[in-house]
């Protein structure tokens, strides 16, 4: 792992590592579309049940969250370890990392099942979602434990610089998903209740790969047992802090456009906007998440030459991710702005929706270039443990796009809350890049 990434050019290790894990979560998000075509497309009730899905949604990936605090914190720590020769302290970080996980999973899904109801009602679910968005989260929490450690100790694979045995590891799980769906949706009539059961015993095997890769010989380091450290797990947790925030405030986001949703359109145009927009954030996931598997799948170049205290590479991996993610991302924006409307007929069949998703989808778009400042930056700072800088700046965006969709339904149509993504997206980065190179990077080359 040092020998390579101390002799191959950046340019080609950002290739190397950012296209699989890029690639794996194409299929990753495989989980989330898969699951909303099939289900958008039920004889009965198939629009009442993908808005349920997009009401689960923002707590189902909120827990989600919790394997990116540990799992992201752990494998960055390791990083700078080896960066740093440490190779030590690096198995005693995986060690507390695994176990952390562990007992996160219990408590979580322990917390979710006691509050499901009152959380459900909160997420803007009407009493007619209820019944299907309650079958649908219940299902799913039973994989709580699956989804947070196979999520989690997948990062310490990517981490060591196996960037396709991370890739299979998401493969497997996504392509079982898909295979499933149908069979449990469909032949066994479960509907909704089928495709969360296809999603768990999909990220079960995922996590039967990941645990069997990192207990083998293949791993450069490997789970053990020992070295738990209450300073370790603060590391971890200080580092994890940033991306975990990130994805709370994220879906806090989605719940706050749902309820605006609901509140200001009523229960009959709330549904209506609300399924829309379920269709909306599947978009957004496949630009988001294939464009952080990038900056997950590189964040050991970050933190690995941090660590050396090599700063030209250091500048070299923020540069290249960048242009990896503004490629990615600007095919994206091409087809919303021109074709969307494809892509909303996978999960809609009425007309009018149509036109409203599709229209949606242009609105909060405009402003995507945005997105791929912010991931470079952001992430990039956060696994170099820079959380002082990175908090910041990510907030800042957050905030905004949170007034903006507070303040939009009182001045206009209330079709038009969608620009609020697209607002805060170019404002944001803009405020991201004016402090990159005014402040952090001029104190980045006199720290190393």
């Amino acid at each position: 792992m040092e020998k390579e990434f101390d002799t191959i050019p950046i340019k080609k290790l950002v290739l190397k590592l950012g296209l699989p894990a890029m690639a794996a979560q194409f299929f990753n998000i495989l989980y989330n579309i898969i699951d909303r075509i099939y289900v958008g497309n039920l004889p009965e009730n198939g629009e009442l049940a993908l808005a349920s899905i997009g009401i689960c949604a923002p707590a189902l990936t909120t827990i989600s969250a919790f394997a990116y605090l540990i799992g992201t914190g752990g494998s960055a720590s390791m990083s700078i370890a080896i960066g740093r020769r440490e190779k030590s302290l690096a198995q005693k970080i995986l060690n507390n990392s695994f176990v952390m996980l562990i007992a996160v999973s219990i408590a979580v899904t322990a917390a979710a099942l006691f509050f499901k109801r009152p959380l459900l009602y909160m997420l803007g679910c009407s009493d007619a979602m209820y019944p299907f968005a309650s079958r649908y989260f219940t299902i799913y929490l039973c994989g709580t434990a699956a989804v947070l450690c196979g999520t989690g100790m997948n990062q310490f694979i990517l981490s060591q610089g196996f960037a396709r045995q991370g890739m299979l590891s998401v493969v497997i799980g996504a392509m079982t998903n898909v295979i499933l769906d149908p069979v449990f949706i469909f032949v066994f009539d479960m509907g909704i209740a089928g495709a969360a059961a296809a999603t768990v015993l999909s990220q079960i095997l995922s996590l039967c790969y990941v645990l069997h890769f990192l207990f083998s010989e293949k791993a450069v380091i490997r789970i053990w047992y020992g070295g738990y450290q209450k300073r370790i797990m603060a590391r971890i947790l200080k580092i994890g802090m940033m991306p975990f925030l990130i994805m709370v405030l994220d879906n806090f986001i989605i719940i706050f456009l749902n309820a605006s949703l609901r509140y200001h359109g009523g229960n009959t145009l709330g549904d209506q906007y609300i399924a829309c927009a379920a269709v909306v954030q599947s978009f957004m996931v496949i630009v988001t998440c294939p464009a952080q598997g990038i900056t997950t799948g590189c964040g050991t170049l970050y933190s690995y030459h941090y660590g050396a205290r090599n700063y030209p590479k250091v500048m070299q991996v923020f540069c290249y991710v960048f242009l990896l993610c503004i490629a990615y991302i600007g095919v994206l924006f091409l087809f919303a702005q021109t074709a969307p409307q494809l892509f909303v007929r996978m999960f809609i069949d009425g007309g009018e929706n149509i036109l409203l998703a599709s229209s949606f989808i242009r609105k909060y778009t405009l402003g995507l270039f945005g997105i791929a400042v912010q991931y470079a930056i952001v992430d990039g700072l956060t696994s170099m443990g820079k959380i002082r800088y990175a908090l910041p700046i990510s907030l800042f965006r957050k905030a905004l796009y949170l007034l903006l969709i507070f303040a939009l339904p009182f001045v206009t149509d209330l079709k038009n809350i969608f620009y609020a993504g697209a607002i805060s997206d170019l404002l944001g980065s803009s405020l991201t890049i004016i402090v990159f190179f005014t402040v952090i990077k001029k104190r980045l080359e006199k720290e190393l």
